[in-house]
Order: structure tokens, then C-alpha cells, then sequence
């Protein structure tokens, strides 16, 4: 081999080997896997300026995943509109909760609908082999889901899910309300104001169905769209005898049995 051909398979190989690079780095940066870049030609689609690479994160309300999809997708207020309320045009119940959060690679001409339905479908392709627990008791994949959306508004990550599974769990059999911030902060989210604002006690007496400071059970739907560590927390809580937990500053989770050795959590971590 001479130096010209050397040097021209030298360039080549570099050529190869930062593709493949490009390639890992997404895949770990967007956490794709390999049976979605499987099915949007994904080793096409990196050229193509038709389509938009779009990271939707957990514990979104749908409002926010539109939002999200319209900067992406270049769509309207009627658009956005369209996203929001896509459960009218497909005929079912309200999709909240079913915006599965994932990466995405969407052609930047894609409907309102044709996302919906595709967020959709990915929810349920990866909801349906999830890890069931063994007893014989039989949870209803909407309360479950109700309940994993709050897991994942609540929790500080992976690691305190299934505790505050247990702890969500705990109230419910015990007969109390589940007085949780996170459905406060969805009933009285705005565009406007934010959509996540810290609750205020003012706030627990807002007159909505979400509002489990006021109304006893779950909220009537999903509050966010939860991941699938959520999902799963919901349906394996850990035991626990706590009924009442707080994130400390360092975002560390505390929890106690009973209400008054919460009231001391408070006055020592706050």
C-alpha cells in the first residue's frame, strides 16, 4: 500500500470511527435504544433535515410536552392546542399520564395527532411487559398510573420512588387523604404563573378534584407523565410503616410514622 492509499485509509477509518462515536453519544446522551433507531432509520435520519430530534423528559404535564413539541416542531398555539386536547379527536379519555417520556425522532412536518398517537403507542409498548408484583392482588393499571405520576412529581429520583410508593400506598389503605403538593401544584398550575409553583396554604383549600388536601382518594387522572421507574415503583411499593415524609435541602428523604415526629422533621431540616 503507498502513502496516497494509506493516508486515504487512515481518513476513512477515522471517518467510520467518529460515526460510530456520534452514534453511542446519542444514544447514551437521549437514551434511545436500538429498537427505536431500528424503526426511524435512524443512520438516515442523522442527515436528514426533515427530522427533529426531541427529548421529552419525565414527570411533564402534557402542557409542557407540547410546549416542548412546538420549539421543536415550529406548531402553532392551534397546534399546541390540537396536542393538549388530542384525546377529543381520538376518541378515548384524557391521554394525561400516556405522553411517554422518552427521545424521539420526529419528521418537523409530524401533526399534533400523529405525535400524540406515537407517544402514545411507545407508553404502551413499554408499560406492557412491566414488573408485576407476586401477590394476587390485582392493581388497576389507572390508579397505578395516577400513582406514578405523583411518584414522579414527589420523588428526588429512582432511588426514593418506591418508598414514596409505599408511603402513598399507606395512606390510601389507612383511610387518609393524601395531602401531596404535587396534585395542589397541577390543579393550580398556569402558563402564566408556572406550572409547578411551591404550594402555600392558601393553596390546600383550592376548590378542584386534584387537590388531595381537600378531597379524599386520587386525583380523577394523572397528574404528569411519568417514566418507567415511576410505573413500576407504583406497582412494587416498598415496606414501610411511614406515613409522612419530607425532602430535606440536600434533596435527602426522611420520613416517620406518625405526625408528630414529622412536625419535628420540619422545625430540624427547614
Amino acid at each position: 500500500m503507498n502513502l496516497k492509499k494509506l493516508k486515504k485509509f487512515k481518513f476513512f477509518l477515522m471517518f467510520i470511527i467518529l460515526g460510530i462515536g456520534t452514534v453511542v453519544f446519542l444514544l447514551f446522551y437521549y437514551s434511545m435504544d436500538l429498537t427505536l433507531l431500528t424503526k426511524l432509520s435512524f443512520y438516515l435520519d442523522l442527515a436528514n433535515p426533515a427530522v427533529r430530534i426531541v427529548r421529552v423528559q419525565e414527570g411533564l404535564r402534557k402542557e409542557e410536552v407540547a410546549e416542548v413539541m412546538a420549539n421543536k416542531l415550529g406548531w402553532n398555539e392551534k397546534a399546541k392546542n390540537d396536542f393538549i386536547n388530542a384525546h377529543l379527536a381520538l376518541n378515548t379519555t384524557n391521554l394525561e399520564g400516556h405522553y411517554f417520556p422518552q427521545t424521539y425522532l420526529i419528521n418537523k412536518d409530524e401533526g399534533p395527532l400523529a405525535v400524540s398517537a406515537t407517544m402514545f403507542d411507545e407508553f404502551s409498548k413499554k408499560t406492557e411487559n412491566i414488573k408485576q408484583p407476586k401477590s394476587k392482588q390485582i392493581i388497576n393499571p389507572e390508579t397505578a398510573l395516577k400513582i406514578a405520576s405523583i411518584i414522579q412529581r414527589e420523588s428526588n429520583g429512582k432511588t426514593d420512588m418506591k418508598l414514596i410508593s409505599g408511603i402513598i400506598w399507606n395512606r390510601i389503605w389507612s383511610g387518609m387523604k393524601l395531602q401531596i403538593d404535587a396534585t395542589v401544584q397541577y390543579a393550580k398550575g398556569n402558563e402564566a404563573d408556572g406550572w409547578w409553583e411551591q404550594v402555600n396554604k392558601e393553596d390546600t383549600k383550592i376548590k378542584s378534584a386534584y387537590n388531595t388536601y381537600l378531597f379524599a382518594g386520587l386525583p380523577p387522572g394523572a397528574i404528569a407523565n411519568p417514566g418507567i421507574d415511576a410505573i413500576e415503583a407504583a406497582y412494587n411499593p416498598q415496606k414501610t410503616s411511614c406515613l409522612f415524609y419530607l425532602h430535606d435541602k440536600n434533596r435527602k428523604i426522611h420520613c416517620t410514622k406518625t405526625y408528630e415526629e414529622h412536625k419535628k422533621n420540619i422545625s430540624r431540616y427547614y
